[in-house]
């Protein structure tokens, strides 16, 4: 009898330790009940804040004998600024080089000129003064041809024919003193090039060196573009192309946020949509948007990627201080909204086939319940017909665990 009493004991105890352990293990399913009201058809896509209107501003255009530009000094990102502070300062050392060059080509050139001219006086004055010679010479033998009246006929030949030498002589010097300012002026004409062209390369070095520091033409929050060569934003140390946007100035009166839609679900999405987006810095606030336009021609979604996609812009309907254009949001598009169904999580819901099924609870246990399904969402699915409101479901399928071990089982005989 004593024997049957621990027997009996000892069946009772196991029976409890293992029912515990059932509902321990039951206890642990992840369940969800089946609820009732107003579902939304919505779609999820990632995007970027942007300014509708902005003023870009660029690296300064400047000659390529001065390389490219050097960030040396760059405002921080995001960081408030006013009308006439300096956002930018690239590295002056090529067109201060520049600079010197120039400086020394113009007084060079200004020192040679001023040599020509004083030889092109001297070579002047020489041909004047013998000028002045043959112009004597030349009265000399005009006189004498005058007097020669009771000369012979060959002595007055004579003195006619160095009167003719002597004009010819005359007339000569003048052409050549004639010849040579011209050719003078065509010199200076031809230094004075050289001289405005070294000048020229003066000024424009100084006006490069003004452009090497960039101010704000308005006040606004400074948002650094992002550099192509490094796929990250600017910074102190980079290289750019004259006429890079290097930052940009947004108004942030007036925000849009621009996802891309896949192409199978394009078809969806129309003008006036609502959409609920919130930021992922701060994804505490959400603010309401509105789609605005849908392109009309497919782009791939990026450089590697054959996946097409449509871009769709939405403005948003407010604005925060902690907006800023370059900030990822996550976009809930809102399609439609049914009223007055059941709906359970798309967790719940299994398939065999074409068949859809739950897993029921009933009591301690789960029975596996056949349901017809409409409509659903990202995360929800309309119940049409078998299930009621307030019924509790798995979340995941409680009878996996057994049917592994069953698995395991047979591949172990």
């Amino acid at each position: 009898m004593k024997n049957i009493s621990k027997a009996l004991i000892f069946f009772i105890s196991c029976s409890l330790l293992f029912a515990a352990c059932k509902k321990k293990e039951t206890q642990q399913i992840p369940v969800g009940k089946v609820a009732k009201g107003s579902l939304f058809i919505d779609l999820y896509e990632e995007g970027e804040i942007e300014a509708i209107k902005s003023i870009n501003i660029i690296s300064p255009m400047i000659s390529w004998r001065y390389g490219n530009l050097k960030i040396t000094e760059l405002v921080k990102d995001g960081q408030e600024v006013k009308a006439g502070d300096t956002l930018i300062v690239f590295d002056p050392s090529e067109v201060l080089k520049g600079i010197v060059e120039a400086e020394s080509s113009l007084e060079i050139a200004m020192a040679e000129q001023d040599k020509m001219i004083a030889q092109q006086q001297s070579e002047l004055e020489e041909l004047r003064a013998a000028y002045e010679v043959t112009r004597i010479s030349h009265e000399i033998s005009k006189i004498r041809f005058e007097s020669a009246v009771y000369e012979s006929d060959i002595k007055k030949k004579e003195i006619q024919l160095n009167l003719d030498k002597a004009y010819i002589a005359l007339e000569r010097s003048k052409e050549q003193i004639d010849n040579r300012i011209k050719i003078q002026k065509e010199e200076i004409k031809q230094r004075n090039l050289s001289i405005q062209q070294f000048q020229s390369r003066l000024d424009e070095a100084h006006e490069t060196l003004q452009k090497l520091s960039v101010v704000t033409p308005s006040s606004g929050i400074a948002i650094l573009s992002k550099n192509w060569s490094s796929n990250s934003k600017f910074q102190i140390g980079d290289q750019c192309w004259s006429g890079f946007p290097i930052i940009q100035l947004p108004d942030l009166s007036s925000l849009k946020a621009t996802v891309k839609i896949n192409e199978v679900d394009i078809a969806k999405i129309s003008k006036g949509l609502k959409v609920e987006i919130k930021p992922d810095a701060f994804s505490d606030k959400v603010f309401s948007g509105t789609v605005n336009s849908i392109a009309n021609l497919a782009v791939n979604k990026d450089n590697s990627s054959k996946i097409k996609v449509f871009p769709v812009e939405i403005l948003l309907n407010e604005t925060d201080k902690n907006l800023l254009p370059g900030l990822t949001v996550s976009c809930r598009i809102i399609m439609d909204k049914v009223e007055d169904v059941l709906f359970i999580p798309l967790d719940a819901l299994f398939a065999e086939g074409d068949k859809n099924f739950v897993y029921k609870k009933k009591g301690t246990s789960y029975e596996k319940t056949e349901i017809e399904t409409g409509i659903n969402n990202t995360d929800y699915i309309v119940v049409v017909n078998g299930l009621k409101e307030g019924e509790e479901i798995a979340l995941v399928n409680p009878f996996a665990k057994e049917i592994d071990e069953k698995k395991t089982e047979n591949a172990e005989i």
